[in-house]
């Protein structure tokens, strides 16, 4: 039996050295397999990095392709990419709160009565309709008895008013002497009572609702008032915080033309949209912490509940008051805040009649979020910068044309923002996807060929 061959090893050994570096520079890193006795120095590993970065062109230090991914501008484009430079900030934290865009009561509606019995005869805005103040709105023909009588009065004594002062002036103009000054006297006495009389009259025409513009008219003209002109109330801007052309909407037109209308009864409903209300409702556990948010003058966000894709907010409002009433079934009680409004639509009609659109309307529903705390140097970042992966959480830093994921802790977070700490993994400057993290996330996971968490990046 012959004895076992002795195998050269050299040429298995040469071969196998080769396949594993091959192997190594497809696989995008580099191993260096050392004979026996060899050692590896730093300038080997220098020499061997420097040689791949002049290979592909950039450097590619710190990206891995289980956790970094290259995207085209196209595809940062169909992810809905936003950058998001990562600073220090104020977290706010806030408690969420239901509510409703409501009507100021006392102040938004404001009910035009007539002031004078008689019949409708003419309605000049439509309803639903934008009318500015101090312009018309109803006229009215009027069938009042005291009314007709009061203006007859006053055209008679306007008239022997003016009688008694012509004859003062004529017998001022005759020779001293011949006409005694006791007939003079007595004329003076007669006028200084007419005048009374006449100021009496045009108080009672006030009182009944006419305008001094209109009682003046009677006394030259000499006629009886047939027509009365209901007009818009005139703008009263205490405390209001429109910035712009104020206009009321009519809400309700409550009469017909010919009907007859008793004095005080309702012609119709003018609406003023320029400023609103926003009433919250809390539970008792969280009146402390809006009394507390009211007096520090924190600013309350408010979010309105409809629209497709983002919905609208509006920041910096105020606390104006709590209720001092607890439902005694539901045991909560409202809250209020002013919402200043703005006009969306304005367009006049072919008709001539103006109509106006706010973009607050009583009814809407909204959810205010209500400042309770606050953490001073915190790295604040939106929700949907952040991509949650079973007990992991990450950021997808931008790296040059890369996106490195990074392992971050979370340390609170709420509906749209996320407190991450400052522990390193990330610093103030660093560029992040603020929008777009999950579809790097599914991009990076579908490149390595593992199994997307369906649950990764969503909040339950």
């Amino acid at each position: 039996m012959n004895a076992p061959q002795k195998t050269s090893s050299s040429g298995f050994g040469t071969t196998f050295v080769v396949a594993v570096v091959v192997a190594a520079i497809a696989a995008g890193s580099v191993y260096v397999v050392m004979r026996p006795g060899q050692t590896t120095t730093a300038a080997t590993d220098e020499h061997v990095d420097h040689g791949l970065e002049e290979e592909h062109g950039h450097d590619h230090a710190g990206h891995s392709d289980q956790s970094s991914i290259e995207l085209s501008e196209k595809g940062l484009k169909n992810i809905g990419f936003r950058p998001l430079t990562v600073e220090l900030g104020t977290y706010t934290q806030r408690v969420n709160l239901p509510a409703m865009v409501v009507e100021r009561p006392g102040r938004t509606q404001i009910h035009i009565s007539s002031p004078l019995t008689g019949v409708v005869s003419k309605i000049l805005p439509m309803q639903g309709a934008a009318v500015a103040p101090g312009s018309p709105l109803f006229e009215i023909r009027l069938t009042f008895e005291e009314l007709v009588t009061a203006q007859s009065d006053l055209i008679k004594t306007q008239e022997n008013l003016d009688v008694v002062k012509a004859e003062i002036a004529r017998l001022q103009s005759l020779t001293a002497g011949v006409v005694p000054g006791k007939r003079i006297l007595e004329q003076e006495y007669e006028q200084q009572k007419l005048e009374a009389s006449l100021k009496a009259a045009r108080q009672a025409l006030l009182l009944h609702g006419l305008s001094q513009a209109q009682i003046d008219a009677i006394t030259q003209e000499r006629q009886l008032f047939q027509t009365l002109t209901v007009n818009a109330p005139e703008l009263s801007d205490e405390g209001e915080t429109c910035g712009m052309d104020h206009f009321f909407h009519v809400q309700e037109i409550s009469v017909n033309v010919g009907q007859q209308v008793e004095a005080g009864e309702r012609l119709g409903v003018l609406a003023d949209h320029c400023e609103l209300y926003i009433e919250g409702k809390a539970f008792e556990d969280d009146a402390e912490r809006l009394r507390e948010a009211a007096s520090q003058g924190w600013p309350v966000t408010v979010q309105l509940m409809a629209g497709k894709g983002e919905r609208a907010t509006i920041d910096g409002l105020q606390l104006l008051y709590l209720s001092d009433v607890v439902d005694s079934q539901s045991r909560a009680f409202r809250f209020y805040m002013g919402l200043p409004n703005s006009v969306v639509s304005d367009k006049v009609a072919s008709n001539g009649q103006r109509y106006v659109e706010w973009r607050f309307k009583p009814g809407q529903r909204m959810e205010v979020r209500v400042p309770v705390d606050q953490w001073q140097d915190r790295l604040v970042l939106p929700v949907a910068a952040i991509v949650d992966e079973g007990a992991e959480s990450y950021v997808y830093q931008q790296n040059g044309d890369h996106f490195d994921r990074v392992p971050v802790h979370v340390e609170f977070r709420d509906q749209e923002s996320v407190v991450v700490a400052n522990d390193g993994a990330i610093f103030p400057g660093d560029v992040i996807a603020a929008r777009g993290a999950y579809q790097i996330h599914l991009a990076i996971k579908n490149k390595s060929g593992g199994a997307v968490d369906p649950h990764a990046g969503h909040n339950h």
